[in-house]
């Protein structure tokens, strides 16, 4: 029979929850505006004035970040669109401007200008036609200067949207709040959607509330413990879950008293990409609205022949219905003393 714990022998219990740093925010501005921090894809809400309209620079990591899709629609639509307005400024010279174009057969006028226009634009040559007259010719020397570099520019991109180190996290739609040991937890699903493989991922959740304080409303910070922080290997999904325990920013939480406090959780994953071997981070947010009580995740295991382990991605926001008011309302054991938990815990397993 094991002998009681005394006094000396339980561990300290951990201090209380207090309120960390403003993650960058500032406590002033963070009182004061409204509205979440970061879109559900991570991306800041926030703005900045007097710096100008910065318009290059957005439009270069608009470029980056765009699908490639997107991406090629819109560079070949810039460049139809660039031989297409210098087409029209050959065709606004009139007839005499360009030469030869009866040898290739081609009797439309615009369609004549716009060939000669991407024989220029593109260096690949404009055949038998040929420029006449002064403002023709400059004409052909601005644009056999501005079509090589957009062409280099657009190739500069292509190379910096292949070798940029990136990685693309898919996070479930919704967070939930399921059954946990006996509690409740928060949880939310994230999965690698990217062939190159990532390892020591790590995970810290912040919280974000409104708190009434000496009469004041105030937005507070709150860092979240979570069951782990960081995984080795992330070659399938994982599970990340905060326990909501009595020292939890959340015990005693249902979704009326999120609404009031217009809740927020701020997501930040960083890991190892092993393809440029370099640190990636990825953002993401949910809302109180983005909450889903009594549910529990459904399975997103897959089977297969040769019996390895295998996840369908599809199945990555599925989850499962529970009784109504299974984690709406706390559980006991957001209401007990770390003490307690700890002494009912070893009581449990002796």
């Amino acid at each position: 029979m094991t002998a009681p714990h005394t006094d000396e022998e339980l561990p300290a219990a951990p201090p209380p929850t207090t309120h960390p740093s403003d993650l960058g925010f500032g406590r002033v501005v963070a009182n004061q505006v409204r509205g979440r921090f970061l879109t559900h894809e991570g991306v800041p809400t926030s703005r900045k004035y007097g710096i100008g309209a910065q318009r290059s620079s957005r439009f270069y990591l608009g470029a980056l970040n765009v699908g490639w899709p997107a991406f090629v629609a819109w560079l070949i639509g810039i460049v139809l669109l660039m031989n297409g307005c210098f087409a029209l400024a050959y065709g606004a010279l009139g007839d005499g401007a360009l030469r030869g174009a009866s040898a290739l057969g081609l009797s439309d006028p615009f369609l004549r200008a716009f060939s000669f226009s991407v024989g220029i634009f593109t260096t690949t040559g404009t055949g038998a036609i040929h420029a006449v007259g002064q403002t023709a010719t400059w004409l052909v020397v601005f644009e056999s200067l501005i079509g090589p570099l957009t062409l280099v520019a657009a190739a500069g991109l292509v190379i910096a949207r292949l070798t940029r180190p990136r990685m693309r996290i898919r996070f479930s739609e919704s967070a939930i709040v399921a059954p946990y040991e006996g509690g409740r937890g928060l949880m939310f699903r994230m999965v690698n959607i990217q062939p190159g493989e990532l390892s020591d991922v790590q995970v810290r959740v912040s919280l974000v509330v409104f708190e009434e304080s000496d009469g004041k409303r105030e937005r507070n910070f709150y860092p979240l413990a979570l069951e782990r922080n960081s995984v080795e290997f992330f070659t399938l999904h994982w599970t990340v879950v905060h326990p909501i325990t009595a020292d939890s920013p959340l015990h005693g939480a249902t979704p009326e008293s999120l609404l009031a406090a217009q809740a927020e959780l701020l997501i930040l994953v960083n890991a190892h990409e092993e393809t440029f071997s370099t640190r990636v981070t990825a953002r993401a947010s949910y809302t109180w609205d983005e909450i889903r009580w009594d549910v529990k995740w459904a399975s997103v295991f897959a089977s297969t022949t040769d019996g390895t382990l295998a996840i369908d991605v599809d199945r990555l926001d599925r989850t499962e219905r529970l009784p109504e008011g299974t984690t709406r309302v706390p559980a006991a054991l957001e209401n007990q003393t770390p003490a307690a938990v700890s002494e009912s815990t070893t009581a449990v397993s002796h």
